[in-house]
């Protein structure tokens, strides 16, 4: 058996997964974020450490005779975890939300220009990524990044902790704005540029790697037995396209729907959009790309309106709030929710937009609202969508993945404007967990290949697209580009 570990943005979901891929258990302990003015988003490393211990302890207590053959990862991408020599964080980690290296990103696309970066990195330079955060430390926090020794992604500081070991893998590489994809290796340009020195950026090694065994000292902690090997795994992006079963270009595309969200493929190459819409990691599948449009504020906007809407309410405060949404018909009331909550990536790639609703009258209540935002999340991702199709990738249909993959209308609503058939897998909550579990059953042997994941999943639902709402959501569509288009010179001016 497997334990795999997905560290996401508000905790930690472990799950163990038995040699025919079932999931005989799956556990979340969850961690608070730091959010804090100018783009602040922080949390603190060993809260994922004891999140670890805690489901891992929990799972162990829920099948008590597992015998636990290897413990592999997920991680949220794209974040700075800074360790001094023996691993001990020097400042809290700065996660993927954060965009206060803006000043940083600007003095880059002075020295290296946008069109370069995207070309070596497939990512345009932004706040958002490793790269730029690390300069920030190092400019406004010097004795913090003078006792730095490496820089660390979520899972790659799990992993030391278990293994005494420093390293990361090519997909979450490939979400710093340092990798480059050709080469395969840091990009001796972009530490040039941005006078880091490669000694703080650790090896690189593949996602199936046993980096090591499980110390003594960590066995005490995690009540994981000492020696049991541990496989390095993944970025948390390719790691949910594996879990999906999105191992080749002939595969479709998924979305997962999570509190950043995103529209991936697999491709055999980067695909490089010419207006820089999306952007292209590389998968934990030796040899592939996950092609990924990435919006900040996906899931997240979903919780902001449930928990505006209805702060004090129980666990159906969500089902009642789309149940509500579901009787407002589609794209015929001219309210409009651009989601940008957390500034944005794909397809703005601008730290400064803000969330916005536009349109409102005095007649809009709780369930118009929860249309819109539902609405605007659908037409963000379509973006993305458009830009892979525009470059040539065919799409005849899209799994859905993520929590919020269960609300059916969610799924009409995206199929109605993407005008493509939405899938819901079987394991939604599961699947990225289930990607690190097949990594780490393939490094140790227990599973013959990365084929694996598609037989582990199946369908459960589709929703079809209705010509007719497809049409007129064409419409709403091309306003809500609009909108964001006649905002952005304002949202400077906050």
């Amino acid at each position: 058996m497997i334990i795999s570990h997905d560290l996401g943005t508000t905790g930690d979901k472990a799950t163990l997964v038995d040699a025919d891929g079932r999931v005989l258990a799956a556990v979340t302990e969850t961690y608070p974020t730091d959010f804090g003015p100018h783009g602040k988003a922080e949390q603190d490393p060993d809260h994922w450490w004891a999140a670890v211990c805690a489901a891992g302890r929990r799972l162990l207590e829920r099948v008590p005779h597992a015998r636990v053959e290897a413990v592999s990862f997920s991680g949220q991408m794209m974040g700075a975890v800074l360790v001094d020599g023996a691993g001990r964080p020097t400042r809290p980690a700065i996660i993927w939300a954060d965009t206060r290296s803006t000043d940083q990103t600007a003095r880059m696309l002075d020295r290296v220009g946008m069109e370069k970066a995207y070309a070596i990195t497939g990512h345009r330079l932004n706040p958002t990524y490793s790269l730029t955060k690390v300069m920030w430390v190092r400019d406004h926090e010097p004795e913090a990044f003078d006792a730095t020794r490496h820089l660390l992604l979520a899972k790659d500081y799990v992993v030391h902790r278990l293994t005494g070991e420093f390293v990361t893998d090519p997909s979450d590489a490939s979400s710093t704005n340092a990798y480059d994809q050709t080469a395969g290796g840091w990009s001796e340009d972009l530490l040039d540029a941005a006078e880091l020195p490669r000694s703080l950026f650790p090896e690189i090694v593949a996602s199936t790697t046993v980096v090591g065994r499980v110390t003594g000292e960590a066995a005490s902690a995690s009540g994981m037995p000492a020696g049991t090997p541990v496989v390095l795994g993944g970025g948390d992006g390719p790691m949910a396209a594996l879990g999906a079963g999105i191992l080749s270009p002939a595969d479709g595309a998924y979305a997962y729907l999570g509190s950043s969200s995103w529209i991936s493929l697999a491709a055999d190459a980067p695909l490089h959009d010419p207006g820089m819409r999306t952007m292209t990691f590389n998968h934990v599948v030796p040899g592939r790309f996950v092609p990924t449009a990435t919006m900040q504020a996906g899931g997240a906007s979903l919780e902001w309106i449930v928990s505006t809407l209805d702060p004090d309410g129980d666990d159906g405060r969500f089902d009642r709030l789309l149940g509500g949404a579901a009787q407002v018909a589609a794209a015929e009331d001219g309210l409009f929710f651009l989601p940008h909550l957390l500034g944005e990536r794909s397809p703005y790639w601008n730290p400064r937009a803000r969330a916005v609703f536009a349109g409102l009258a005095r007649h809009h209540g709780p369930d118009h609202l929860t249309r819109a935002v539902l609405e605007g999340v659908a037409f963000n991702l379509y973006t993305g969508l458009r830009a892979f199709t525009e470059n040539g990738a065919r799409i005849s249909g899209v799994d859905a993945i993520g929590g919020a993959a269960n609300s059916a209308l969610l799924l009409r609503i995206f199929a109605d404007v993407w005008g493509v058939p939405v899938r819901r897998r079987e394991l939604v909550d599961e699947a990225t967990s289930l990607g690190a579990a097949i990594v780490g059953g393939v490094g140790v042997g227990l599973f013959d290949g990365f084929e694996v994941a598609q037989r582990f999943a199946d369908d459960r639902a589709e929703e079809a697209p209705s010509p007719s709402a497809h049409e007129r959501y064409g419409h709403e569509y091309e306003v809500f580009l609009d909108a964001y288009r006649r905002l952005e010179p304002w949202f400077e001016t906050l």
